[in-house]
């Protein structure tokens, strides 16, 4: 037979009142009493101590962390209303990424209307809840407990339940069989109302709900997406200084080692200069590659396709590059695309002992979808010892609402799938 999954359920089933349902409905009711008194006194007390402390900034601090609290009471709620709901409540909170600082984790915990739901509810357990659990279980309990134990008591000293006396423990054996059934089926039935209640109060406050769900996702993906965008902020503030700055100067030293080798003459000097004229040179080079991959300028000026083919073009093996987008997409996904396409070649050409590669890009109702094919030695993984370098651009196209799959078996061919969203309003 089917175990029932609520409250309500369990009182409809005619096995409720030799199921552990009455019990479980007792224990429910009766541990909202401590819970629920020392929630109050808790939130009275910081509540006090934070009007003491509020002309200093840390009672300020305190009042905006009360919705903190309210997590750590909806946490214990649910936890506690496993008794009346065996499947448990669900949290409402949503996921955090990996990724955030305490104090960002903190701050969107605190901002959630799911932990001020929570300490609502914490003030309805304080103030109403358990009065009324413990009067409706307190009763019945001690009444339960006197008419079992009655033939005991009326052995030893007279007793009086209501408006009988009993002397005996023989009266005390016939009390019990004649009020304690009665007494127990009405009480099981009562308490087990009252609790079925209270638990589904609790999962109707403490439990999730889809608009705020969706809510919730939607702030994540937001705060997320400020990130990526202080990210390419910072990429772009640190390609002008590269470029206009450290770039220039370099441009200067090797056109000046230029001059000084043509003017001076034959010897160890020049020798020198001419060395360090070299040196400058390639340092140069390597700037300008780095700064190219730092923040790609025709990836700013002429859009994805033109960066893809560069790139391509740059590559020691053939790469095929076939690309069809129609408009430039927002400035956030086109460098998420281009620096998948980048760091995917870059890792072909050092592991894969590939001799050729294909790179194509087409945009499937509002996705845009690249692809990278080689036909190399396969066995790539994400999380390969040798470093992909694709770990940090699962995160970034996570944020921006995209997926990046990788499919290398042994022997080939090795297949990098991208997708994200081509707008970000969402």
């Amino acid at each position: 037979m089917e175990k029932p999954d609520t409250a309500w359920a369990a009182l409809a089933s005619r096995r409720f009142l030799v199921s552990s349902w009455p019990w479980r409905s007792y224990a429910y009711l009766l541990s909202s009493v401590p819970v629920g008194a020392l929630t109050i006194v808790l939130l009275f007390a910081a509540v006090g101590l934070s009007l003491v402390l509020s002309p200093l900034i840390i009672g300020i601090w305190m009042l905006m962390a009360f919705p903190l609290a309210g997590m750590v009471i909806g946490s214990v709620e649910r936890w506690r209303a496993r008794l009346m709901i065996p499947a448990g409540v669900r949290s409402p909170h949503a996921t955090i990424p990996p990724g955030y600082r305490l104090r960002a984790r903190l701050t969107f915990r605190r901002r959630e209307r799911a932990s001020l739901r929570a300490l609502g509810y914490g003030l309805l357990l304080g103030v109403f809840v358990w009065p009324l659990s413990a009067l409706f279980a307190g009763i019945s309990a001690t009444a339960l407990g006197l008419t079992v134990a009655a033939p005991w008591i009326a052995a030893h000293e007279q007793m009086g339940m209501g408006p009988w006396t009993l002397d005996t423990a023989r009266e005390g054996w016939a009390f019990l069989v004649l009020f304690g059934p009665p007494f127990y089926v009405v009480s099981s039935y009562i308490l087990g109302a009252l609790a079925g209640a209270e638990a589904e109060l609790a999962k109707a406050l403490l439990g999730p709900r889809e608009d705020e769900l969706r809510r919730n996702v939607a702030e994540l993906r937001r705060s997320r997406l400020d990130l990526v965008d202080a990210f390419e902020t910072e990429r772009a503030r640190i390609e002008r200084h590269l470029h206009d700055g450290v770039q220039q100067r370099l441009v200067g030293l090797t056109m000046t080692l230029g001059l000084a080798e043509l003017d001076l003459p034959q010897g160890q000097g020049r020798t020198l200069v001419v060395k360090a004229h070299a040196e400058a040179e390639a340092a140069l080079a390597d700037l300008r590659e780095a700064v190219r991959g730092i923040h790609p300028r025709v990836l700013v000026d002429h859009g994805l396709e033109a960066a893809v083919r560069e790139v391509a073009d740059r590559s020691p093996l053939p790469v095929s590059v076939r690309m069809a987008l129609p408009d430039r997409l927002p400035t956030p996904i086109e460098a998420a695309a281009y620096f998948v396409v980048s760091e995917a070649l870059g890792n072909v050409a050092k592991h894969a002992q590939a001799s050729r590669c294909e790179v194509e890009g087409w945009v499937a109702g509002d996705r845009l979808v690249v692809t990278i094919t080689d036909d190399g030695i396969g066995g790539a993984s994400f999380e390969d010892k040798q470093g992909t370098g694709l770990t940090g651009l699962v995160t970034r196209l996570d944020a921006l609402g995209g997926t990046l799959d990788l499919s290398s078996p042994p022997g080939g061919p090795t297949r990098l799938r991208m997708e994200c969203p081509c707008r970000l309003d969402d």
